[in-house]
């Protein structure tokens, strides 16, 4: 693994970084790799624990694993940095169930997917690397490119996933149902997971939108989800967040009008910095809205209502981003614009929603159910970053050994926008191509560190 790291790190201040990463193609793939992992052995760790006093620090380990074979159609990548998702930290609590069950049903399917059936599971569902090999089929990626994975993994043999991939019975998330996840010095994806890295990014930069970049594109400007336009007025919460964060520049990025939900006023000053201009510190406005675990409190929702207006001139949103779930979604349903959209994914406060369904039917409202993004949305959410128009959102990175700890941060939402780690990379700042294209957009880049 050190001569790999070593290859990769001779690119740096190369002025020809291309022909430094091709001479990857000679070396030994290593027998085994660290990776972040959960144990099956583990899995009853929590029983009778309420969900936030579930640690991730204890449930996620760094250990050395064999390295799989390849399948025809996969590449094997050296992973430079990850960054953590809520599904990572789903995985380290074994909520709503432990992802072994995915793992078993996976390796069902086939010879070649049984190897995903194994007693640790490797996690991760971001990555930024560079391509050690490719399997038979693979022909448009090689050893030395550098990429960014996304995390949509499909076996496209079913008629239903050639008119939306995410519509295949066989699609899953890597690295959350499926094995050989991001969080590792190595991983393994389906050739048709890569994407080019942007050039003007850093390792730890570039792999930090996939998962929630993608998964904010698809919510609001793709025709599976809002299809947002030109002066749509789009309630957003938690803006600042590792979702929220993307959304709040999309719909800046695509002429649109957010009004960003935060918790703080930190959170508030981070959106007004990414150009926002209606926000609302749901905190310091005292906005509750349950009365209590079994009863939401309507008033609260016509007072939440009339501050959106207040901000709007009158307006009422017409597309509301949806990820709290439990918390939110009732008085999401009930503040959208007549003929409106909630777009709802993640639901990080709980899956069971509830909402008046009054104020959906005799309004026309729509409720869109929206995960993760097909192969072409992912590249077109990766595109939009490269062009320098969408920009990632790190506040911190933590090395491979801290994974536990970065993912502690987010289960205790004590994070903004994404927390990346670093897997091969030694520090942050590196893998920088394009330093002109950085240099013009340098104070976006960097707008979440240090938050």
């Amino acid at each position: 693994m050190q001569d790999i790291l070593e290859a990769i790190m001779a690119a740096e201040g190369s002025a020809q970084p291309e022909r430094e990463l091709a001479g990857l193609a000679g070396l030994p793939v290593p027998e085994s790799y660290r990776g972040v992992v959960v144990r099956a052995e583990d899995t009853r760790m929590f029983d009778g624990m309420a969900t936030r006093d579930k640690d991730p620090r204890k449930a996620l380990h760094v250990q050395e694993v064999p390295t799989p074979e390849l399948a025809p159609g996969e590449a094997l990548v050296a992973v430079m940095a990850s960054a953590i998702n809520y599904n990572t930290v789903w995985t380290s609590i074994f909520e709503p169930l432990p992802t072994f069950k995915f793992l078993q049903r996976y390796g069902r399917l086939s010879e070649l997917t049984r190897r995903h059936d194994l007693p640790y599971h490797v996690v991760g569902s971001d990555a930024a690397g560079v391509v050690l090999r490719t399997g038979p089929g693979v022909t448009r990626w090689k050893a030395g490119d550098e990429v960014v994975a996304h995390c949509l993994s499909v076996e496209l043999e079913d008629a239903a996933g050639h008119d939306d991939t995410m519509l295949d019975p066989q699609q899953r998330i890597w690295g959350f149902e499926t094995n050989f996840g991001g969080l590792a010095e190595l991983c393994v994806v389906k050739a048709n997971q890569l994407m080019p890295k942007p050039r003007h990014l850093s390792w730890d930069e570039a792999a930090s939108p996939g998962l929630v970049n993608s998964t904010a594109y698809r919510q609001l400007v793709s025709h599976h989800g809002a299809n947002m336009k030109q002066g749509d007025v789009v309630l957003i919460w938690g803006a600042s967040g590792g979702l929220g964060g993307y959304a709040t520049q999309m719909a800046l990025n695509g002429g649109a009008i957010p009004v960003c939900v935060v918790s703080s006023p930190e959170k508030a000053e981070l959106c007004r910095k990414m150009g926002a201009e209606l926000v609302i510190d749901r905190t310091a406005e005292g906005f509750r809205f349950w009365k209590d675990e079994q009863t939401q409190d309507q008033d609260e929702w016509r007072r939440f209502g009339e501050r959106i207006r207040e901000l709007t001139g009158g307006e009422d949103p017409d597309i509301v981003f949806e990820h709290p779930g439990r918390e939110t979604f009732g008085a999401s349903v009930y503040v959208a614009k007549k003929g409106g959209t909630i777009v709802t994914c993640a639901s990080t406060s709980g899956f069971l929603h509830q909402y008046d369904n009054r104020y959906l039917w005799m309004h026309l409202k729509r409720i869109v159910g929206s995960h993760f993004a097909n192969y072409h949305e992912a590249w077109q959410a990766n595109r939009l970053v490269a062009l320098g128009q969408i920009h990632p959102t790190v506040s911190r990175t933590y090395p491979l050994e801290q994974t536990g700890q970065a993912a502690y941060e987010v289960h205790r939402n004590a994070h903004q926008g994404k927390v990346g780690v670093r897997c091969l990379a030694p520090e942050d700042g590196l893998g920088v191509r394009d330093p002109q294209l950085r240099a013009r957009h340098e104070s976006a880049i960097n707008r979440f560190r240090g938050h």
